[in-house]
């Protein structure tokens, strides 16, 4: 495939050379002064998952590879650097030219991950390798929180279909892309970021503002002039004033749009006790024959709201929630890493490296992740192995790109939320609850553990 150059557009990072942690081009630049630039390979990994999360789901793959295979500096990032005074000419010279041509390996995006597990990996010349470290925690980290986020809440949610409502909440217009793109790879049925939508083809999805209604000096007149404007897509907010009253009002809309061979979508509460408020507003519209309007609930929701509301026999057919999952509130970072695993020595033999630093030990060598199913295809526990050694199950990383090309044509959203889906359908139950922590078994291979004593010994002074 054509390399792409270009200014950055959302949902298109073509030229995002500068976006990396200074120390980056640091180490870079000295490695390049003293000839340091033999393949290594690192990690992507998390080092331990939040406490209030027993899995997390795997995303951002798509935009490390289209970031990777379109890296370059152009002439004004290289102005800038030099502008800096602290590189060499030399340096800055290498970075004209430079451009991204190793291999990667990874998990497929939707994935159902643990801690420790790699979930990408990176072997190139060292300077590349080195490089590219912040794009590829920056995109993983986040879009992989909000997927986890998002599948608790789909889960909490049921059968009733979850709406990603966290655009103006959102730290960020590109977050906000994100977070539309991740929540529906985790199972929502739709996005109010219509962005989002053009560039992810996620489905988008809309009702109206208490603004709206207060625009009219009729709450009836406000909602009579919207089914006019969209008679084939109309969800009506019926709380600005009064609920029930509004929900009365609604039956009169539904009912002139039927006389017009039209049928109301739906209402909308945002406020109050949804679980009684609900329950009323069904009645009201069950009585007048109006079974197939759907009542959409939003304001400051997420899965434990959720959960009680469906526990308390709330009549909600969906959930529209904004802060809480474009923020992942209660767990709003994820311990991403990017590490060193191997390294060439100086005999030009590429070697197992590892990291002995206090309560941040890694795991050394290029490493494969092998998941065992039970006889009715649920996951029974992941085996953490060398590359080299072949075992039971299913291997869960895979090579995605070489020589700095990607292997396979960009995956369509809809794919990867359907594998997703299919994902989360084998992780037992109690992996699921959002309330009770389980550990997933992660197991360590025998030859593994005997690489890492090894090392210990080396490194750390062991006997």
């Amino acid at each position: 495939m054509a390399r792409k150059k270009g200014n950055l557009k959302f949902g298109n990072e073509y030229n995002m050379g500068l976006l990396t942690d200074l120390y980056q081009l640091t180490m870079a630049a000295s490695y390049f002064e003293h000839g340091k630039n033999e393949i290594a390979t690192f990690d992507m990994f998390v080092r331990k998952l939040p406490k209030n999360r027993n899995y997390l789901v795997a995303v951002g793959l798509e935009q490390v590879l289209e970031y990777l295979e379109n890296l370059h500096f152009g002439e004004e990032d290289i102005a800038y650097l030099k502008k800096q005074g602290i590189f060499k000419d030399e340096f800055l010279e290498y970075l004209k030219e430079f451009r991204f041509t190793g291999d990667v390996y990874a998990v497929k995006e939707g994935t159902i991950i643990f801690a420790n597990e790699p979930i990408l990996r990176v072997t190139a010349p060292r300077i590349e390798a080195q490089i590219v470290e912040t794009y590829i925690l920056n995109q993983i980290n986040f879009q992989t929180m909000i997927a986890s986020k998002a599948s608790r809440i789909v889960h909490a949610a049921k059968k009733a279909a979850v709406v990603d409502f966290s655009p103006r909440r959102d730290h960020g217009s590109d977050a906000a892309l994100k977070a539309a793109r991740a929540s529906y790879i985790a199972g929502c049925v739709g996005t109010s970021n219509v962005l989002a939508g053009k560039i992810y083809e996620i489905p988008i999805i809309g009702t109206m503002a208490h603004s709206y209604i207060m625009s009219f000096d009729d709450e009836l007149e406000a909602f009579r002039t919207y089914a006019k404007t969209f008679p084939e897509n109309t969800v009506l907010l019926i709380d600005t004033y009064n609920t029930i009253e509004g929900a009365k009002k609604a039956v009169i809309i539904a009912k002139e749009m039927g006389a017009k061979g039209y049928k109301l979508k739906g209402v909308r509460l945002d406020s109050g006790d949804l679980v009684e408020l609900s329950k009323k507003v069904r009645r009201i519209l069950d009585k007048e024959g109006l079974d197939y309007v759907k009542i959409v609930a939003s304001s400051d929701l997420n899965e434990y709201k959720i959960a009680e509301l469906i526990e308390k026999g709330a009549k909600i057919d969906i959930y529209g929630v904004g802060t809480e999952m474009g923020t992942s509130k209660d767990a709003p970072a994820i311990s991403g890493v990017y590490k060193l695993c191997e390294d060439t020595n100086k005999e030009g033999k590429l070697v197992a490296k590892i990291k002995l630093s206090e309560g941040k030990i890694t795991l050394p060598g290029r490493k494969q992740v092998y998941r065992i199913s039970n006889k009715n295809g649920e996951y029974k526990k992941d085996i953490i192995a060398l590359e080299e050694e072949i075992l039971d199950g299913e291997p869960l990383l895979e090579k995605v790109m070489e020589n700095g090309r990607r292997l396979q044509e960009k995956e369509k959203i809809t794919e990867i939320r359907k594998r997703t889906l299919e994902n989360l359908a084998r992780l037992p139950k109690k992996y699921k609850s959002i309330n009770n922590y389980e550990a997933y078994p992660v197991e360590i291979s025998t030859k593994l553990k005997i690489l890492i004593e090894d090392l210990i010994k080396k490194y750390g002074g062991g006997k």
